[in-house]
């Protein structure tokens, strides 16, 4: 008798709790969905500063701060004003071109509720033909003002 007692409360238990679960997977997988969205709306909105030659609009998609890092071949920048810098220098100074970029291949992988992984490719057409492409990784965080890169570690092909 005890052991059909147990039993009939392991199937009650069962059978109220898988919905239950399940209704909570699938609003976790909504909530995913809506901060990858999130997220590849702000790559999409530096993408599009970048080709109008808006430095300062592209850096809007980075935390602005001083704990912000960006690491590209075998150098490191520390903080939004360095990152900015870095930019500058290799892009919006004399003799230097922005060109047309272009991301693909995003893959972003949630870590938590205000923390993502995502993995991309990155494309620049210059003016004279050259293409220099290469990949990235970058770490999101969401700040109350929405989804920024607290880390950026981006490489270019040889």
């Amino acid at each position: 008798m005890r052991d059909r007692f147990v039993l009939c409360c392991c199937f009650f238990l069962f059978f109220l709790c898988v919905p239950l679960l399940s209704g909570q997977s699938a609003m976790n997988h909504s909530n995913d969905d809506g901060a990858k969205a999130g997220i590849e709306h702000v790559l999409r909105v530096q993408q599009e500063a970048w080709n109008r030659h808006d430095l300062e609009g592209f850096m809007a998609g980075y935390w602005n701060s001083p704990e912000l890092t960006f690491f590209s071949g075998a150098t490191e920048h520390h903080g939004w004003q360095a990152t900015l810098d870095r930019y500058r220098a290799a892009y919006a100074s004399p003799g230097h071109e922005m060109g047309k970029l272009d991301f693909s291949d995003l893959g972003i992988e949630m870590l938590g509720a205000d923390a993502a992984f995502v993995r991309g490719a990155w494309l620049l057409t210059m003016p004279d033909g050259k293409t220099p492409h290469g990949l990235f990784t970058l770490v999101f965080r969401r700040f109350p003002e929405g989804w920024k890169i607290v880390h950026d570690h981006t490489s270019a092909a040889q």
